[in-house]
């Protein structure tokens, strides 16, 4: 590692990990059965499109509010309690949409405490009343939506404090009031910032197995799963993911599309934004309004867990509760320990060799948080079984023994999907530490006779050892939550605290996969604390 083009080979070898199941569903798709292939354009594709798209626009138009509400309030006005929602309104992104989808079954099926409650106290029966239908496309709009709206709500907060009071005092003067001023002037300049949220919003979407296959929607995800276990094709699933990925691009062209059109012009003299102080019944109404994405996207479905939880401990008592926990924690510790240091090579190969190859590495690292898991699953499944298969046939016709299944079923495939998919999280971490550090440190390390690795080691880790820890524990929370990929790669007789909830809601088992659920909830609370600090900072 003293020379730069050992970190151009390397970053070049990871980024071909996480190109490798592009490539793989791209040739699988080509040697697909049509008359599969027909039979789901006759049956069910058009059902796919249609549900993906509808799921889409809901959850498009529901974010948008309550990210863009949430943001404008605490942002343009002053009020009792305005420093906690500034950070309180990220917890649900700690809720994984499955976690959030079985809570809020639990309180609102038929069986659950609030129809309970309506036919107790005005004397019906179930089918005398009406009562929305939790488990349905606006079910899963609703639950998707309180879930995903703090990444449009992030980065618009981000964009309206960033802008001057300058430019709202020149909208007074030519005499729009403070509303018009923040259609006409606030919101169009952080247009790309809201658009960059939710684009981030649509591909979670898009990439969402749990709650869409729960409340039994039929999207592009289930449509895969379903035709690789139902129809036995994996060729015909990699075309339906390929039409997945096709959205997920379109969804990238419009996000890069309106950052190339936008163009910003900052003071550092620029006047902050004057929050404007209010009292009396406004001021009650703006705490219930930023209440409401708080309260019906974190507090109630946790509270919901936590009762399940506290009036069942009995599996605390259990051995295999505890392989649960144990699998799951050293699965996510290790992948988030590999995803940080090939982050780390990929992001200092491109700093000490500026080169096209380094440069291409880093892009492609970073697509593969756009992919869904299920995707990457059918990608990475692939060619390891061929590997394998290969392997073991070779070592039959020569040797009379068999290898097994070195990669493909073992917990290797696992971490393998995990860091195609979170790479890009431990490498926007390590970029922006590396990117606070000015080269002429580097040039002077490397005047003293240090190697490119010593400078790595000596110079820069001790600096940047704070943005280290946060993509590793982002990584570590985000492989916690993982599903589909854990769910189709995952070796026999071994299970995760996501797999495991998700088995016992699917078996209508919701007080039992309560505990799994909250351990998973509590642990993504540390890094949603961490980002509350940073951006406080």
């Amino acid at each position: 590692m003293k020379h730069p083009l050992t970190w151009q080979v390397v970053s070049l070898s990871i980024s071909a990990l996480v190109a490798l199941p592009l490539l793989t569903l791209a040739w699988l798709s080509v040697s697909a059965d049509t008359e599969i292939w027909r039979h789901l354009v006759d049956t069910v594709l058009t059902d796919y499109v249609r549900s993906s798209i509808t799921l889409m626009l809901g959850v498009a138009a529901l974010t948008l509010l309550l990210g863009i509400g949430s943001a404008f309030l605490v942002t343009q006005y002053s009020f009792k309690g305005v420093r906690f929602f500034n950070w309180a309104l990220l917890l649900p992104l700690a809720m994984p949409a499955y976690i959030t989808a079985y809570s809020y079954t639990g309180l609102l099926d038929v069986a659950g405490p609030v129809q309970n409650f309506i036919r107790n106290s005005f004397g019906l029966e179930f089918g005398d009343y009406w009562f929305p239908e939790i488990r349905s496309m606006g079910g899963a709009i609703f639950v998707l939506s309180f879930v995903l709206y703090p990444y449009v709500y992030l980065l618009a907060r981000a964009s309206f404090l960033e802008q001057s009071q300058h430019l709202r005092d020149v909208a007074q003067l030519l005499g729009y009031t403070r509303r018009q001023a923040f259609f006409r002037v606030t919101l169009p300049i952080a247009r790309p910032a809201i658009i960059a949220g939710l684009s981030l919003a649509l591909m979670e979407t898009l990439a969402d197995f749990g709650a869409v296959s729960y409340f039994g929607i039929n999207t592009f995800t289930t449509g895969i799963f379903r035709t690789w276990y139902g129809l036995n094709s994996v060729a015909s699933a990699a075309q339906l993911a390929l039409m997945l990925l096709g959205f997920i691009v379109i969804l990238l062209t419009i996000e890069k599309s309106s950052q190339k059109r936008a163009a910003y012009h900052t003071k550092k003299s620029a006047k902050p934004v004057v929050a404007r102080p209010l009292s009396g019944g406004k001021q009650i109404l703006a705490i219930a309004l930023v209440s409401l994405p708080l309260l019906l996207g974190f507090l109630i479905p946790s509270a919901k867990l936590l009762s399940w939880a506290l009036a069942d401990t009995s599996q605390l008592l259990q051995a295999s509760f505890w392989r649960l926990v144990g699998n799951t924690v050293s699965l996510a510790g290790l992948t988030a320990i590999l995803a940080v240091c090939f982050a780390l090579m990929i992001a200092y190969s491109y700093r000490i060799s500026q080169s096209r190859v380094s440069k291409w590495a880093k892009k492609i690292v970073g697509l593969g948080y756009a992919v869904p898991g299920l995707v990457i699953a059918i990608g990475t499944l692939i060619p390891l079984a061929y590997f394998d298969n290969t392997l073991d046939g070779i070592l039959k016709r020569n040797f009379d023994i068999s290898s097994g299944l070195l990669l493909s079923g073992t917990v290797v495939a696992l971490i393998i999907a995990y860091l195609v998919r979170f790479l890009a999280v431990a490498l926007n971490a390590v970029d922006s530490g590396l990117g606070g550090i000015a080269q002429n440190m580097d040039q002077a390390a490397r005047s003293m006779g240090l190697s490119p690795f010593s400078v790595l080691r000596k110079v820069h880790l001790p600096i940047i050892r704070s943005s280290v820890l946060t993509g590793v524990l982002i990584v570590f929370v985000d492989v916690m939550k993982e599903l589909p990929a854990t769910l189709v790669l995952r070796p026999f007789n071994f299970n995760t605290l996501a797999v495991r909830a998700y088995e016992l809601a699917s078996d209508e088992r919701l007080a039992d996969a309560a505990l799994p659920s909250v351990m998973i909830v509590l642990v993504g609370l540390v890094p949603v604390i961490l980002l509350s600090r940073k951006i406080k900072q």
